[in-house]
């Protein structure tokens, strides 16, 4: 054990011991049920003149604390934010031998009166001091704070003690989520609520996470979308109609994809998808407005304009404009396939799939500004309806910002009989092993037997928004406890869940190796000069973040500081040991002068080293990772 653990040890006992003395002596703060008629230090700071020589109630947490002799100080820190808190043994008495035992954690009140010192520092003069709550824990260290994410996540109830401007997020949230209702409401919008469990997972494009009902014996699934149920309630009457709630798809993890996420779906009969687009772009304008003040915002050093409208540009003419490729040419499947080969895309099984992997490789990126593309093929829009002058292409929208997809909306497809042989399609795609393809809904299309009226529909991705708006760059940065996978006495209490879980990707506990059973290559016979060495350039870099590379198996993407002011992507093919989240703000080791290599139609800027065995029969990669103390830039020696 190193002396720092000693140190930290010896510190919680004595915490534990003041609190078993406290309890000996009838102080049991655990017994303390309220503290009120609070004044908010904020509110004090604010208003000192209105406050100044009179008395205020205060209850916080030490987050500093200083002095000695007869006088102390602490630093009170409340939801609005910090105040000095003075402690005078002529003031309080004996009390003031309770108060120099206070720890930075604990929970106190403080009743005194309000005055500011020679320096100008706005104060409280304590009168009557009471601990709430004694802190057993030992808070990040002051000056340092907690900058590792990953902690950061995990114990958001930290984060938010050591860095309380990560609060201001969370309230422009709450703002944003608030506006979007009003929006709706005003608009004269329902807000409904459909099943979160369903028994079909259906509505979009992905894989669910399944359950088990145990009274019923069926499988259920977390819902993937809820388009499906508020359709039916535009069915039976309802004309206008939205639900802003989580929805949960067992996906990959990156900057913009968390496994349960926010979004909002709303439903307008008697409307298409250019009403669609009209209520899009003010909704998005007038939230802007209300929450920020301003419609145009920074993002990536980029200027976006928020106010409406937006451009609008159908997805061939798109391609077009960034490749010189019109799909509008090329009519037949096997000329589609022929371009893809030659540009490099992915084949996929129909004309319009590889229409759409060609918008995704060359397109969607430069999209910064707000810009509807629409006039999607009808092979990756099953839900909505076909365009009257081209039954290849759907009344169908996205709405992109920064290159992100923000939004999605159709005019919705309300023939009974192409939703079934659509249904059929996808069911045909999920029996070839493509797990992400919707399954069929016999009762859905009973609906539409009944009859849909002409119906608009609109599914915004909440989260993304609030990025946008509050110049966030990781989806955890804008959720409160975003999926992390266990670690330590977490791993160890869910020890019976999937070996995939727990075994593949948890790289972050130590786990035992029998070195009866690790083989390693033999070392090279052939050497190296060293000036041949020199030339490679090994440096220390941080990862700033690390995402799963679209439509790879294998491929993460590294964004990374290597101590220059340009950032630096390689990609690597460790997905398979390692999740992306599970890597951001770690310190790895790398070759930054190999030649960018193209790969997944990105240039990769360098290599990332691993050190790679043989264990029990099977391949073995670690990452090598570095303390977190060392530089970004620092060059191996």
């Amino acid at each position: 054990m190193t002396d720092n653990n000693k140190d930290l040890n010896e510190m919680l006992k004595i915490k534990r011991e003041k609190l078993a003395e406290l309890k000996q002596e009838g102080r049991d703060p655990h017994e303390i049920v309220n503290f009120k008629d609070r004044t908010p230090a904020g509110k004090i700071k604010d208003n000192f003149e209105e406050y100044d020589g009179k008395s205020a109630r205060i209850a916080g947490r030490i987050i500093a604390k200083r002095g000695h002799g007869n006088m102390s100080f602490m630093d009170i820190q409340d939801e609005s934010g910090k105040i000095q808190i003075v402690n005078r043994k002529n003031v309080i008495g004996d009390e003031f031998k309770q108060v120099k035992k206070y720890d930075i954690g604990d929970i106190v009140g403080i009743e005194g009166n309000v005055f500011k010192t020679n320096q100008g520092e706005i104060s409280i003069e304590t009168q009557t001091p009471q601990l709430l709550t004694k802190s057993l824990q030992m808070l990040p260290e002051k000056w340092h704070g907690l900058k590792d994410p990953d902690l950061r996540y995990r114990q958001r109830y930290l984060d938010l003690i050591v860095n309380p401007e990560v609060k201001e997020v969370f309230y422009l949230r709450s703002q944003i989520i608030s506006e979007i209702r009003k929006f709706l409401d005003g608009r004269g919008f329902m807000e409904v609520e459909t099943p979160i469990l369903n028994t079909i997972a259906g509505g979009a494009t992905a894989r669910p996470f399944i359950t088990h009902h145990n009274t019923l014996d069926i499988d259920m699934y977390l819902r993937i979308a809820n388009e499906l149920y508020l359709k039916r309630l535009i069915v039976g009457g309802f004309d206008k109609v939205y639900e802003m709630g989580r929805m949960f798809r067992n996906e990959g993890m990156d900057a913009t994809h968390n496994p349960e996420y926010t979004a909002m779906e709303l439903y307008q009969a008697y409307a298409d998808y250019e009403d669609m687009m009209e209520i899009t772009e003010h909704m998005i304008e007038t939230v802007a407005t209300n929450v920020l003040g301003k419609t145009t915002i920074e993002y990536d050093g980029q200027q976006i304009e928020l106010k409406a409208p937006w451009a609008r540009i159908p997805m061939i003419d798109a391609i077009k404009n960034e490749t010189g490729i019109d799909f509008n040419e090329i009519a037949s499947y096997e000329d589609a396939v022929a371009i893809a080969k030659e540009k490099g895309v992915e084949v996929k099984e129909t004309r319009g799939e590889i229409i759409s992997e060609f918008f995704e490789e060359f397109v969607e990126e430069t999209l910064i500004q707000p810009t509807f593309v629409i006039d999607y093929p009808v092979e990756i829009s099953p839900l909505a309806k076909r365009k009257n002058d081209d039954k290849s292409l759907t009344y169908r929208f996205e709405a992109f910002i920064n290159g992100k997809e923000v939004a999605n909306a159709f005019s919705e497809l309300n023939d009974a009989a192409d939703q079934r042989e659509r249904f059929e399609a996808q069911v045909a795609k999920r029996e070839k092993g493509d797990d992400e393809a919707q399954m069929m809904d016999y009762d859905f299309v009973n609906a539409l037997e009944v009859g849909l009226p002409p119906t608009g529909g609109l599914g915004i991705g909440i989260d993304r928004v609030i990025m946008l708006l509050t110049g966030q760059h990781s989806i955890r940065d804008v959720l409160l406890f975003p999926t992390m996978k266990p670690i330590g006495l977490e791993k160890a209490e869910n020890r019976d869940s999937s070996k995939e879980t727990y075994e593949t990707y948890d790289k972050l506990t130590t786990e035992k190796i029998d070195f009866s059973k690790v083989k390693v290559e033999p070392l090279f016979e052939d050497m190296v000069d060293f000036e041949t060495f020199s030339k490679s350039d090994f440096r220390v870099v941080k990862v700033k973040n690390c995402e799963e590379v679209p439509k790879s198996k294998k491929l993460l993407k590294f964004t990374l500081d290597d101590g220059s002011e340009k950032e630096r992507v390689i990609l690597s093919g460790i997905k398979e040991y390692y999740s992306a989240e599970s890597l951001i703000g770690k310190t790895l080791l790398a070759i930054c002068n190999l030649p960018p290599r193209k790969m997944m139609g990105i240039d990769s800027e360098g290599m990332i080293i691993s050190a790679i065995c043989e264990y029990d029969g099977e391949e073995k990669l670690n990452l090598i990772m570095l303390d977190n103390s060392i530089p970004a830039g620092s060059k191996l020696y």
